[in-house]
């Protein structure tokens, strides 16, 4: 789970304070899927960010752990959080960023090289997860030859392959059409709930949003709303 206490966040632009968030807190449970929702400059990019390990510098104490093990505070030092940002997070983006020259195979094989997984795993579990997205029979395709939909299947796959305790997705409906939007959602709390992987998912579009698990909703870098939940 993640616990957050008290976070802020300050910009200074030019002779301008910009508060980005005002001492924000919660907790998301493991496995849970939440949508992350406000509007342009409301603190939802800064604290993904945060959370992420992108951003290190602000006031407040983040913790993670799992229902299983104590919480631990997020790491500060940057060889430090990088080792975790590799071994327990994925990231999901708008734009897919799967690498162009390799297939989705290779594209999901990538964070278990990283981590230093045998070839012979990497190829196993790279497979496997293709196939739990629905991609089996496109595994050597590179992602010209993909459609939208199919890209950001191959980028869920990355990014949940290694099991990481926390995935955040950035907008990652935003650039799909509805019908491959909600299969995209449906994919990722699915896979979500059954490895245990929590999801934060940023989004502006309330379909997205109805169906996560819950929603906390942002303004001005204060929570407005983190108790709405729906039935899928």
């Amino acid at each position: 789970m993640i616990q957050f206490a008290g976070v802020q966040k300050r910009y200074v632009l030019g002779n301008q304070d910009v508060r980005a968030l005002n001492g924000v807190s919660g907790s998301i449970d493991t496995g849970e899927m939440v949508a992350l929702c406000g509007p342009s400059g409301s603190g939802k990019s800064t604290l993904l960010n945060i959370f992420g390990l992108l951003d290190m510098d602000y006031q407040g104490e983040v913790l993670f752990g799992s229902s299983s093990s104590t919480l631990q505070s997020a790491p500060q030092a940057p060889m430090e959080a990088a080792k975790f940002r590799r071994s327990q997070l994925g990231f999901i983006f708008q734009r897919f960023n799967l690498v162009p020259v390799m297939t989705a195979l290779e594209n999901v094989a990538y964070p278990l090289h990283l981590n230093g997984f045998s070839k012979q795993e990497q190829q196993r579990m790279a497979q496997q997860m293709l196939e739990n997205v629905g991609l089996g029979a496109w595994l050597h395709h590179r992602p010209d030859h993909l459609s939208g939909g199919q890209q950001q299947r191959v980028a869920i796959a990355r990014a949940l392959v290694h099991q990481p305790s926390l995935v955040i997705a950035d907008e990652p409906t935003a650039s799909l059409d509805s019908q491959a939007a909600n299969a995209v959602i449906e994919i990722m709390k699915k896979l979500g709930h059954e490895i245990g992987t929590t999801f934060i998912v940023a989004t502006h579009d309330p379909r997205t949003a109805e169906r996560c698990d819950r929603r906390i909703e942002l303004l001005d870098g204060h929570i407005q709303q983190e108790e709405m939940r729906w039935v899928s």
